[in-house]
């Protein structure tokens, strides 16, 4: 029987047949509700997303770090205040300064006369302290630098607290253990002042790397300046971050007062760090002179030796007249090279007697400004023993002599130099103890006014070669006698 007819017979609906009142069906669309899950568990959301929970000891670290974002914060807002109500000490002038690029500070804390404030300079603000008031002032800087996170932040506290403590060093002098560099401290500030941070962070390496070679050197002498390099480098440091303040305050003086703009802006570049001040001259009367002689007086000269230049000057009667200062400015301003060092190993000049031109012209002696050269020698001993990762001492190479004279009278006549051997030792006679060298006397001749000087270097045959390399130079020109030479190197044959 059909099964369309048999369902009718039963009263059943055929297969095809639905009731047309029902929603309809479609198979291929179906919509179902997801089964319910339970609620996750603390373990189970922690194990999930680690990130969003932390634990004890986690939290703990949060809470603290959270409580320092809070100290400093009150800590600025207090600064400010104080600088606006006149009653501020000097970390809240620093404090105040650094605001302006301050990434991290409370926008709600700004006031638009803030730019308009007078704060004094941070170099200016420090040649003002004293010694307790300085040291007051490194405790403040160090808490400011424990609570700090920002990096430049951190950058312009570090710059000050070094500056603060040399200030400090400066008001109480050292004793004799300073030697190596207070002697020539203008002179090394002559060299590191023009350079930028870069090049100070370029010769902190090197002078770090010599610090911990092997190599017989003054140490005294390169702790020193490593220490006086740091202190440029925090002041080029400062200045950079200094500059940016400026250029913040500038910023926003222009929107509210153009005319305060310009005025700060022409104030900031005239409160620069201070430079190393030029020695001063003391002018001395002419002195005596006979009606026929018609070449013209020597220049005035000092009384006394301008500080920081003692290692230099080893008697009142130096030259330190206008024309000598530009000679010796100018070779100072090249500095020294990877392998030399300051030369000043002066010697008493053998047999000095006064000068027959004494009664007519007041004896000075010449200023100079003197380089050793270092290096190694790989001989077979040395090549034997050591290797460039563990090198030999470095030894005398050779030398650069720079002597001043440009007020000589007889300008016809050159300055010359001689070599004095004591003790009776011929040219190629050694009298030294084994692994040492012999040592003589060079000594530079010149005319009136200027008194002979004598140095004591390392007696070894000279390198005459021309070769660029070799570098042997022996002139005198627009008033300086330069002597370079190094020593000749001795090949050993298998």
């Amino acid at each position: 029987m059909d099964p369309g007819r048999q369902a009718m017979i039963e009263g059943r609906s055929g297969p095809g047949q639905r009731d047309i009142t029902s929603p309809r069906h479609d198979r291929r669309n179906r919509v179902t509700k997801p089964p319910r899950r339970p609620p996750p568990s603390h373990a189970t959301a922690a194990a999930s997303n680690p990130g969003k929970y932390l634990s004890q000891d986690e939290q703990s670290r949060q809470f603290v770090a959270d409580e320092d974002k809070f100290v400093l914060r009150q800590s600025k807002k207090k600064a400010d205040i104080r600088v606006r109500e006149h009653r501020a000490k000097p970390i809240d002038f620093l404090a105040f300064n650094l605001r302006f690029i301050d990434t991290d500070r409370d926008v709600f804390d700004d006031d638009d006369a803030d730019a308009g404030i007078a704060v004094p300079s941070p170099w200016a603000l420090l040649e003002k302290l004293n010694e307790s008031q300085l040291k007051e002032l490194d405790g403040d800087i160090s808490s400011y630098l424990t609570l700090e996170t920002n990096p430049r932040n951190r950058e312009y506290w570090t710059a000050l607290l070094t500056l603060s403590n040399d200030r400090q060093q400066k008001l109480s002098p050292r004793g004799p253990e300073g030697r190596a560099v207070n002697s020539v401290a203008s002179d090394i500030d002559k060299i590191l002042a023009p350079k930028t941070f870069e090049q100070l962070e370029a010769l902190e390496k090197q002078i770090r790397a010599k610090l911990k070679s092997t190599e017989p050197i003054d140490t005294d002498y390169w702790e020193e300046l490593l220490k006086n390099l740091l202190v440029w480098k925090a002041k080029a440091q400062l200045k950079k971050i200094y500059e940016s303040i400026i250029s913040a305050r500038v910023e926003l003086l222009r929107k509210t007062n153009p005319q305060l703009a310009e005025k700060l802006e022409a104030l900031s570049a005239s409160t620069a760090p201070p430079a190393p001040k030029p020695p001063s001259t003391v002018s001395q009367p002419e002195p005596k002179r006979d009606a026929s002689v018609t070449s013209p007086s020597p220049p005035a000269e000092t009384s006394s030796a301008p500080p920081g230049t003692e290692r230099f000057a080893q008697t009142n009667a130096e030259d330190f007249t206008q024309a000598t200062k530009a000679l010796y400015e100018r070779e100072v301003a090249r500095g020294i090279s990877e392998n030399e060092e300051i030369f000043t190993d002066e010697a008493v000049v053998p047999s000095a007697t006064k000068p027959a031109w004494a009664d007519k012209y007041r004896p000075r002696k010449p200023r100079y400004f003197n380089r050793v050269q270092m290096g190694y020698e790989w001989n077979k001993y040395n090549q034997t023993h050591y290797d460039h990762d563990n090198p030999p001492p470095k030894v005398v190479q050779g030398y650069k002599f720079n002597i001043f004279y440009p007020d000589l009278i007889d300008k016809t006549k050159a300055p010359t130099f001689k070599i004095i051997r004591e003790h009776g030792r011929r040219r190629g006679e050694s009298f030294a103890a084994a692994g040492e060298e012999d040592t003589c006397l060079i000594k530079f001749i010149a005319g009136p006014p200027y008194e002979d000087i004598a140095f004591r270097i390392v007696d070894r045959e000279w390198d005459y070669s021309s070769k660029k390399e070799r570098g042997f130079k022996s002139s005198f020109d627009k008033g300086i006698l330069q002597l370079h030479f190094q020593f000749k190197k001795i090949y050993y044959r298998k």
